[in-house]
């Protein structure tokens, strides 16, 4: 099949996903398009690129500090945006906000971290952008059906992202490949890197696992079969994608989210919630043990990668010895800036390494780095009162706080080897959306409108064929 024919049934076959998920009874706001909009972005490529568009200096360490205006302007949009609907939606927001927050008080202290970056002007800038992130996760869960939106999110960045990733590994080959640091061949589908493309199939995958073993045990539900068709093709290409990002880290976070999210279906677990925690605990158990009888090689290399991580251990011992200050860290997102990014580079020059590296390949040294023991420590405490909405989300509504459950672990373990903390990033944004959601579903009563807009949807009427796509977005 030619690209340009393959091009044409891939297109028809997106458009066929959105109309095959067509649903009236559900209402979103026009709004949740900002964050599809935003996570489009940050889970392929910026913009500028996909325009081809120069954004300054072809120096990448110039680049780190200027980027790109054509993405700042965009980015700046979106934002502006989303804070006039949270305006409009001031009382919800203000809710979601008072009980989530931990998140609250990490985002002020990235604020406060400006003050003693060596680059203040950039980390406020970088600190307004990352604003967004939080910014687009209360659009998507101050909806009047937040259950309803996530879903709906996921759908609308799956049926764009996943298919369109194929097609460019598949036919386009000078967008969809490239090589690693090494030299050797990967698959980016429509991101820059594997890592990208492993961690937005991730998130994907997780939530369209949810929505389709929802609809499967939903046997009352209005078109229940187009429904589950659309999201199970829509799960396949995940799993197909997974398979061609070849991220071992995504792999590994994906198989125990679905093990979490197919124990909220278990009806031991339902009728107790509290096995939910020695299911959680079991994990994190079985991993601890790993690490301390040695067994993290033999687990390193079933995955396919080296007992360093794939070199990530080396960068660890590079970056930690560069940290500025143990306690408050070099100030946000400042510590790949200046002098310290020429000193990592060239410690791991002497280890043999070429790669410009611009992250530290572990969520919480990320953290470190930029805000100390401070910044870990609101990290910490944000995913234990994450864990703890889940928990209390997944007695109101348990397939939903299975998922959220799901985003919080994957991005905990996600973290060690990848920096899933960081602003713009597709893992950081859903643990975003995970704290904030769990806590509107167990205490704002979504539970309970869930439950009696259940029961009417199956006296609502489908829409025309004339105006069903239209519906559906």
């Amino acid at each position: 099949m030619s690209p340009s024919f393959a091009t044409i049934v891939y297109v028809g076959g997106i458009i066929g996903l959105f109309y095959l998920d067509r649903n009236r009874s559900v209402r979103t706001a026009h709004f949740l398009w900002l964050p599809v909009i935003w996570i489009w972005i940050i889970g392929s490529r910026p913009v500028s690129q996909w325009l081809g568009l120069s954004g300054g200096s072809n120096n990448f360490a110039t680049q780190l500090v200027e980027g790109s205006p054509y993405d700042a302007a965009i980015f700046g949009i979106l934002l502006a945006a989303g804070i006039v609907v949270l305006i409009r939606r001031r009382t919800r927001t203000y809710a979601c906000l008072i009980a989530s927050w931990p998140i609250v008080v990490y985002f002020a202290y990235c604020l406060l971290s400006v003050l003693w970056s060596d680059f203040p002007d950039i980390a406020f800038k970088r600190w307004i952008k990352a604003i967004g992130d939080l910014v687009m996760a209360l659009v998507v869960v101050t909806d009047t059906d937040p259950v309803a939106a996530v879903g709906r999110l996921i759908s609308r960045v799956g049926f764009i992202l996943m298919p369109a990733s194929v097609l460019f590994i598949k036919y386009f080959g000078d967008l969809g490949r490239g090589y690693d640091p090494d030299g050797r061949p990967m698959n980016t589908g429509v991101t820059t890197n594997k890592n990208i493309l492993g961690v937005i199939t991730l998130v994907v995958a997780l939530g369209t696992l949810w929505s389709f073993l929802d609809l499967l045990f939903a046997k009352h539900q209005p078109n229940r079969a187009r429904h589950l068709l659309a999201r199970g093709t829509l799960l396949a290409f995940c799993i197909a994608v997974l398979a061609m990002a070849d991220s071992a880290t995504s792999v590994a976070c994906f198989s125990l989210g679905t093990v979490l999210i197919l124990a909220t279906h278990f009806p031991m677990i339902r009728r107790r919630p509290g096995a939910m925690h020695g299911l959680v605990a079991m994990i994190l158990l079985a991993g601890g043990l790993a690490m301390l009888l040695g067994g993290q090689t033999s687990i390193v290399h079933a995955l396919g990668r080296k007992s360093n991580l794939t070199g990530r251990t080396d960068i660890w011992a590079c970056v930690l010895p560069v940290a500025p200050n143990p306690v408050v860290g070099a100030g946000f997102e400042s510590f790949w800036l200046g002098p310290r990014l020429g000193r990592v580079w060239s410690n791991l020059a002497r280890l043999g390494y070429t790669m410009r590296i611009n992250e530290a390949h572990n969520g919480y040294i990320e953290v470190y780095l930029n805000l100390g023991l401070v910044g870990v420590s609101l990290i910490a405490i944000s995913l234990i009162n994450g864990y703890r909405g889940s928990i209390a989300a997944f007695r109101s509504d348990p397939p939903f706080g299975g998922l959220m459950l799901a985003y919080i672990i994957a991005a905990a373990i996600y973290s060690v080897s990848e920096a899933g903390f960081r602003m713009l990033d597709p893992m950081w944004i859903f643990l975003l959306l995970a704290v904030v959601g769990a806590h509107t579903i167990a205490f704002g009563g979504v539970a309970r409108r869930r439950r009696r807009l259940r029961s009417r949807e199956r006296h609502v009427a489908e829409p025309s064929a004339t105006n069903a796509f239209a519906s559906a977005l």
